[in-house]
């Protein structure tokens, strides 16, 4: 036998002798077939390059650096400014999580591909066509992404043949679209009965649990898993994640299973898995279910208390508000957290809306609308206690105008069955109620940040009542950096900012305040940035340590931010250093608006002067220096969020104030301009948070349009 072959150690080398004209054995040819194959990535790419045209741009595939959508519209004004394009052009791309969720390392699509666009919904809908051959572009219409995915066939009932992954997850996908996702209780259309035939033939196939998930969960949303599948599953549920349940993807719709099956191990898996277990308690009422629930929500768990109040409205007291007033004596009795409260006040407005749907069909606009009344009626609902009636006076502080606007407009109102000569009576009740009731008080810090966010135009400028709330909140050691974060930087940004502040939060909360909370998406920094820049506008003795913090090696996060931290005493090195960061490729969170804030300080001048000076500097972003411009409008407050939000009336007032101006450059008074007109307000009105008035519209139209008139 000849020696070993160096290419092929396994194989002898007679076999390459032996081979006639040196052709490549089976497994190179494979191997060089499947190179020569085109993947799905290459023929989406391959049409995907042909798309641009005439006031349609197209971005290249993306790489890291284009991660979220916000990533993208930096892109397109960039892609824009390099062709020297100057009149306005829509424009299509996907990001880089969009990449990853649709294809794998080899490039195969396993999931729709999200194209997400800018400009003219129509213009981009035309530009993207149908897609490349073998796949369909589906538009989800103006307000959402359009979906790439390969076209598959179907059999006479509509179902994939199993044997075809991306026909079975379009199938299962198809399954599971709720009938109307707004619900608050999501339901889902009856399977037909060769459905149901496919997808218990699919689960009796499956090789273990994990494969098991896909069919579970649109076979049980619909009562559909049988005794024996119950079991089964159970079995192995029990052995593969012992002390993980909740780690399995469809443990909630087996455990939705054992309950209504009434299986033996139902209440042992119950107690395993505690105050999780809520959720899918209240879908199959029980006393015994009660009693979990109730103890879970008065052991201080907000997540429970939505279910204690629909089973005790299922078991006891049908009427939402006496349940929920029931409740709430309860929560007081046993002093739990304010958190617990917002959560009964929450599941309260949830449950008197979606009843209200049920009995009048009505859809998602005008459940809205309801709820809107509902937080002016509770306001002043003396069946409910103090506390939950100021949660509602501050929910309708920027709604009440919408029932007003609804009970005066002339012909038919949305609000089916409501009188609305009540509906005014309950807005002059609210009216009259609302300073007594919201004096000292403030929103929610534990909820999202997307719901403080929306609370923060009211800030713009605070009253006595207000800085006393937020400084008792810094004050509080149970409030989290979320929290924290809010309420330092209004104070701050306002200048009402004291040694007090420091004092409260060092160094008894120095400990969590060097941990990780990105702000990228929020109006305010990372508390301790906020506190850092304090100290050192105070010349605070706690100052030094703070920065020495910042200096250090680690932990590796801080480090993106510490520049933002030069805003608090600053001077010409400061910004120097600022200078060189913001006009390098580095990625920006903060640090252009930093050094604006700090040269305005420096110079004595308004910072939305120094940005406009900026326009035409080598190497400073458009895209970065326009959100700024929008940013700083206001120094006594300033938005830092990683890009101009849409959606938000702050950014809508700026860019007015910005577009009128008179000291402006007509450069940066256009950028106002255009933001304007790309705001939601303008385009999509029920996208703004808080939502408006059809008055509030008018007006801002009436002004787009004063704006367009020489």
């Amino acid at each position: 036998m000849g020696e070993p072959s160096a290419t092929d150690p396994g194989k002898p080398r007679e076999q390459h002798v032996n081979n006639p004209g040196n052709a490549p054995t089976a497994p190179a040819a494979r191997r060089r077939a499947a190179r020569r194959r085109r993947s799905d990535l290459d023929v989406v790419t391959a049409w995907w390059q042909g798309l641009d045209g005439d006031g349609f741009l197209v971005l290249p595939p993306p790489n890291r650096c284009r991660y979220t959508q916000s990533d993208g519209h930096e892109d397109a004004a960039e892609l824009h400014a390099a062709r020297g394009l100057t009149g306005p052009v829509s424009f299509a791309y996907w990001h880089w999580q969009s990449h990853g969720r649709a294809f794998d390392r080899s490039g195969a699509l396993r999931g729709e591909l999200l194209l997400h666009w800018g400009g003219d919904h129509a213009a981009v809908a035309a530009g993207l066509g149908a897609g490349p051959a073998g796949f369909r572009v589906v538009d989800g219409g103006p307000q959402g992404a359009f979906r790439l995915d390969r076209i598959t066939p179907r059999d006479e009932a509509g179902l994939p043949e199993p044997t075809d992954p991306d026909g079975v997850r379009q199938f299962l996908a198809a399954l599971d679209e709720p009938v109307d996702r707004s619900a608050g209780v999501l339901r889902y259309r009856p399977l037909s009965p060769a459905e149901a035939a496919w997808l218990h033939e699919r689960l009796d196939d499956v090789p273990d649990l994990s494969a098991a998930t896909r069919f579970v969960v649109p076979l049980e949303r619909r009562d559909g898993l049988t005794p024996d599948e119950t079991g089964r599953l159970l079995r192995a549920w029990r052995e593969e994640y012992e002390g993980r349940l909740t780690e399995w993807g469809a443990w909630e719709e087996l455990v939705h299973a054992l309950l209504r099956h009434r299986h033996e191990e139902a209440w042992e898996i119950v107690g395993d898995l505690g105050s999780r277990a809520a959720g899918v308690l209240s879908r199959v009422p029980s006393e015994r279910g009660l009693a979990v629930v109730r103890e879970a929500a008065l052991a201080g768990h907000r997540a429970p208390v939505h279910a204690w109040l629909a089973l005790h409205r299922s078991l006891h007291e049908p009427d939402a508000v006496r349940a929920a007033a029931a409740l709430a004596a309860e929560l007081a009795a046993h002093d739990l957290p304010e958190t617990s409260l917002h959560g009964l006040y929450d599941a309260l407005i949830g449950a008197v809306t979606a009843d209200w749907r049920r009995e009048t069909g009505a859809k998602h606009h005008a459940g809205r609308l309801y709820a809107t009344l509902a937080v002016v009626r509770f306001a002043t609902d003396a069946r409910l206690p103090r506390a939950l009636r100021v949660l509602a006076a501050n929910a309708a502080r920027d709604r009440v105008q919408h029932v007003r606007e609804e009970a005066l407009r002339p012909g038919q109102t949305v609000l089916t069955g409501v009188d609305t000569a009540d509906a005014l009576a309950a807005v002059d009740r609210y009216e009259a109620a609302r300073a007594g009731l919201l004096s000292g008080t403030g929103p929610d810090l534990t909820g999202s940040e997307g719901r403080l966010g929306d609370v923060w135009h009211r800030y713009r400028t605070l009253t006595d009542a207000d800085v006393r709330w937020l400084r008792d909140r810094v004050a509080d050691p149970t409030t989290g950096l979320q929290g924290l974060g809010f309420c330092l930087e209004l104070l701050h940004a306002h200048g009402l900012a004291t040694a007090s502040d420091v004092e409260a939060l060092l160094p008894r909360r120095l400990k969590d305040l060097t941990k990780k909370y990105r702000t990228t998406y929020t109006e305010w920094r990372h508390p301790l940035v906020t506190l850092t820049c304090l100290a050192l506008d105070l010349d605070h003795p706690a100052a030094g340590k703070l920065v020495s913090w910042w200096n250090g090696a680690r932990p590796l996060w801080k480090d993106e931010l510490r520049l933002l931290t030069h805003l608090g005493a600053p001077d010409e090195a400061k910004a120097a250093e600022l200078w060189d960061v913001v006009t390098s490729p580095a990625h920006d969170v903060g640090q252009l608006m930093t050094w604006v804030l700090v040269r305005a300080r420096l110079d004595g001048e308004h910072p939305l002067l120094v940005a406009d000076r900026l326009f035409g500097s080598p190497g400073i972003s458009e895209y970065v220096l326009h959100r700024v411009l929008i940013g700083v409008a206001d120094p006594g407050q300033p938005l830092w969020h990683y890009a101009v939000d849409p959606r938000s009336v702050c950014w809508w007032r700026r860019a007015q104030e910005v577009a009128e101006h008179p000291g402006l450059s007509p450069e940066a008074r256009a950028v106002g301009l255009r933001l304007a007109r790309e705001h939601y307000l303008i385009r999509y009105p029920d996208q703004v948070s808080p939502a408006p008035t059809e008055a509030e519209r008018a007006k801002a139209l009436a002004w787009l349009a004063r704006q367009d008139t020489p």
